[in-house]
């Protein structure tokens, strides 16, 4: 997905940000349109003023549920990335993926695609045209420096639905009771999404070297005294080696689960860009507006031919931002 804004702030971020001074703590959102003549609106919790990253999870929109007669649903032409993996997970509806390795996928309910953007690649995002309401969350992973220029790439995988305490899980990234992704990663990471019942308490023996973050999806979610709404993030530090969760009383609530070692490097984001420098991104940029033009090139990969138009990228700001994380 595209960062869909006209004048998006360049981000200089640490991946050590300051660890909070208690327990959990509740990330709230802001709005964000997506585009296109109605603009479908997300709920961005990542990143913001108090965190840049969780792990090296560094970028969370969630969306929907979402009538796309009413919105026109999601309509993202060909756009570029570069320093990160895009991790799509749905919860209703369909999209479909093209970029320019050759990729051609769709993405469905509990399925989970990832696109490692590595050195460059491009890609498009559209809502397929039997969806009716669209719901679910798009999450970039970054890049460790060591690995930030891997050749591009595009994942699919399928994670069996598990029983835990009545819960239903979900494991899509890493490891977690019991049970491990095949997906291949370049920092340590775990991703799932879990179902709970009403007024359900559910343990969760985690990593104590990774951070945490839940992110509600439906209902009402507590976890360490904090309590979360759709589109917010419950954020634990690193630490402990078990996090309980409870469920909203009134109705169900499904989560993500995002956890992480500490990312430990310091990125600049802009716009669908990862770099390590201001100069890079301008780089990164000025490669994409020349490729626009020839429909393709070394950095950014052929355009597959069902793309009859692509992003230009935003104007850059005249400034820069201060370095946000640790004081």
């Amino acid at each position: 997905m595209s960062n869909p804004e006209k004048n998006p702030p360049e981000l200089v971020c640490e991946g050590r940000d300051a660890e909070p001074s208690g327990g959990a703590v509740v990330l709230p959102y802001r709005n964000v349109p997506l585009g296109g003549p109605r603009a479908m609106p997300v709920r961005r919790s990542l990143p913001q003023r108090d965190r840049s990253l969780i792990g090296a999870w560094c970028f969370v929109d969630h969306y929907g549920p979402d009538d796309v007669s009413e919105t026109g649903g999601m309509k993202v032409p060909g756009h570029p990335h570069t320093g990160l993996q895009t991790v799509s997970w749905l919860f209703t509806g369909e999209i479909e993926h093209r970029d320019t390795t050759g990729a051609h996928a769709m993405v469905r309910p509990g399925q989970l695609n990832i696109m490692t953007a590595g050195s460059g690649i491009a890609h498009s995002e559209y809502s397929t045209a039997g969806t009716t309401i669209l719901h679910g969350a798009q999450l970039w992973v970054a890049l460790p420096d060591a690995h930030r220029f891997v050749s591009p790439s595009f994942q699919h995988y399928e994670p069996p639905a598990i029983e835990v305490d009545g819960a239903r899980v979900l494991v899509f990234l890493g490891s977690l009771f019991g049970q491990t992704s095949p997906v291949s990663m370049y920092s340590y990471l775990v991703g799932a999404e879990i179902n709970l019942y009403p007024y359900q308490r559910l343990d969760i023996d985690v990593n104590p070297a990774f951070e945490h973050g839940f992110l509600c999806d439906t209902g009402t979610l507590a976890s360490g005294g904090a309590v979360a709404k759709p589109g917010e993030i419950i954020f634990h530090p690193r630490g402990a080696n078990r996090l309980t969760i409870e469920a909203s009383p009134s109705e169900p609530t499904r989560l993500l689960l995002l956890g992480g070692a500490p990312f430990g490097e310091q990125i600049v984001m802009w716009w669908n860009f990862i770099g390590r420098s201001h100069e890079e991104v301008v780089r990164f940029r000025q490669e994409w507006q020349r490729e626009r033009d020839s429909r393709g090139g070394v950095q950014y990969g052929t355009f597959p031919d069902a793309w009859p138009d692509t992003l230009p990228a935003p104007e850059l700001p005249t400034v820069r931002l201060r370095t946000r994380g640790d004081p």
